[in-house]
């Protein structure tokens, strides 16, 4: 069984480039905020998949990965939250992959689930349809180079605040 539940920043998750062998187990993963999750899937490599999304965010073919990238750099702070249906909390549905899928978006009822959701989280205001045009048209390098700079930043300002 595999509890483990692994809650990332969008900019931390686009520097890890090869999946961790702790996170191989993990095969749910949702999109999401401080408040509302944008976005709940399946995968046998959650990781994987969440980099395919991101990928052909800018393509056009993934409806979440467009979302994140119409919204950067705000979407930096999104939260990636990894798991497995193999935990305790989806014992109630013997641990099986679909189900477990189904579980969490009852659960949460992400903005961009359509099937079985049946009342999607309205979209917040604050935040552009996936629809909308890129802000800035740059590559995933370029992006992942911003989100360093991000990460480092963060990491300083937490290392002088521990100084005080």
């Amino acid at each position: 069984m595999n509890d483990q539940n692994i809650m990332i920043q969008l900019k931390r998750f686009l520097l890890v480039e090869q999946c961790p062998a702790s996170w191989k187990g993990l095969d749910l993963y949702l999109f999401r905020d401080d408040d509302v999750v944008f976005y709940v899937g399946q995968s046998f490599l959650a990781f994987a998949r969440v980099w395919e999304h991101l990928i052909n965010g800018f393509k056009g073919h993934s409806i979440i990965g467009r979302f994140v990238w119409c919204n950067w750099p705000k979407s930096m702070n999104f939260t990636i939250e990894l798991s497995s249906s193999q935990s305790g909390q989806f014992d109630a549905v013997s641990n099986e992959l679909n189900a477990s899928e189904r579980l969490l978006i009852q659960r949460w009822s992400p903005c961009f689930n359509i099937s079985q959701n049946s009342q999607p989280t309205p979209l917040p205001n604050s935040y552009l349809p996936p629809n909308a045009p890129f802000r800035r048209r740059r590559g995933l390098n370029m992006l992942i180079h911003e989100a360093e700079r991000a990460v480092k930043a963060d990491d300083t300002k937490r290392w002088l605040e521990n100084l005080e």
